[in-house]
């Protein structure tokens, strides 16, 4: 798994994404004004996701399911890509909490 720090031309131009073995981005963040709130988001989901207390479960509108990383003060930090199973969700979470913490970090700028 690797985290890709992305900077746009946006008025909030950084934000993140935990993408897994396949390319898949497994979790983005929001956007940031800037690049050290960023950083400080990535390590809050790395921090957070390996407990399960942290994760808030979700159905989307359209049947489909995902998650949501949440640092200790409740504020969400990272949200999941959408899933057809919970089974799938379930092994999402599974991998994050494996792999999450010790992503590495690359930065790209747009």
């Amino acid at each position: 798994m690797q985290v890709v720090l992305k900077e746009s031309q946006a008025q909030e131009p950084f934000s993140f994404s935990f993408i897994n073995a396949e390319g898949q981005a497994m979790v983005k963040s929001e956007n940031y004004k800037a690049k050290k709130s960023a950083l400080g988001g990535i390590e809050s989901v790395k921090k957070n996701c390996v407990n399960d207390d942290r994760y808030e479960m979700k159905e989307s509108k359209n049947g489909k399911f995902y998650f949501n990383v949440k640092a200790s003060n409740g504020q969400i930090v990272g949200t999941s890509m959408l899933f057809a199973t919970e089974a799938d969700r379930g092994s999402a979470i599974v991998q994050l909490k494996t792999e999450g913490p010790g992503a590495s970090v690359e930065e790209q700028s747009a």
